[in-house]
């Protein structure tokens, strides 16, 4: 039976709006939001200028419609993934698998111009601060708070509080990606990234270990018979 390659390719094609959001993601990180024209996105593209307000009512939608495609708010939507939810019974490989995917985020080059952008223009284009730091990292925080709240009621964890424990995990990772991504002069390699992934989940794993609380309950009555004094 013949494959239709043809349909295929087309399928596989990027669409107009995608075309736009990654030529303005380029544009943006080049010349910076306020340099960036319409008519040269068009160019980019390869578009007529009033073509691009079929798909977008300006530049602050177009920069608006990126943020809501990178950085937390990609991270969120993996996270309402079946196979993340499948996961919602295994803590050690929720957590893994999460780490693992913020690597292949780390490592994309639209990332890295995302954060250009993003760091640049928050504070310079209307309801973009508002709408990166409150919409979406609330957005993915709530949804990590709902899964390490998952783990402990199911007694696979032992914590207080999954909020601050879902916050940890979370700056850990945060770390590993300054060190490895951003403070250094060149990225480094995967399998030391890896290897400093896999340090810190061990760690992370071991303080939220369920039965921590009550072992350490265990030592603290252990501790406090042994300072007693005798009864007459």
């Amino acid at each position: 039976m013949a494959v239709d390659t043809s349909s295929a390719a087309e399928a596989a094609a990027p669409t107009t709006r995608e075309r736009i959001l990654a030529e303005a993601l380029n544009l943006f990180a080049q010349s910076g939001y306020g340099g960036a024209s319409m008519r040269e996105l068009a160019r980019r593209v390869g578009i007529r200028e009033s073509s691009l307000y079929n798909h977008f009512p300006g530049k602050a939608a177009i920069l608006e419609a990126i943020v809501s495609e990178h950085g937390p708010a990609s991270s969120a939507s993996r996270l309402e993934e079946p196979r993340y939810k499948q996961l919602a019974r295994q803590p050690a490989e929720f957590c893994r698998q999460f780490a693992l995917d913020l690597v292949e985020q780390w490592s994309d080059p639209r990332e890295h111009q995302f954060q250009k952008v993003i760091t640049a223009e928050r504070n310079r284009v209307p309801g973009i601060r508002a709408k990166f730091a409150d919409h979406f990292y609330a957005r993915e925080q709530s949804l990590m708070t709902d899964y390490f709240r998952g783990f402990a009621l199911a007694g696979l964890i032992s914590t207080t509080d999954p909020r601050e424990t879902a916050r940890l995990f979370a700056a850990g990772l945060i770390y590993i990606r300054l060190e490895h991504y951003v403070m250094g002069a060149v990225s480094s390699p995967r399998p030391k990234v890896i290897e400093a992934i896999d340090r810190y989940l061990t760690f992370f794993l071991s303080l939220v270990a369920a039965g921590r609380d009550a072992d350490n309950k265990k030592r603290k009555t252990k501790g406090e018979t042994r300072g007693k004094a005798a009864p007459d």
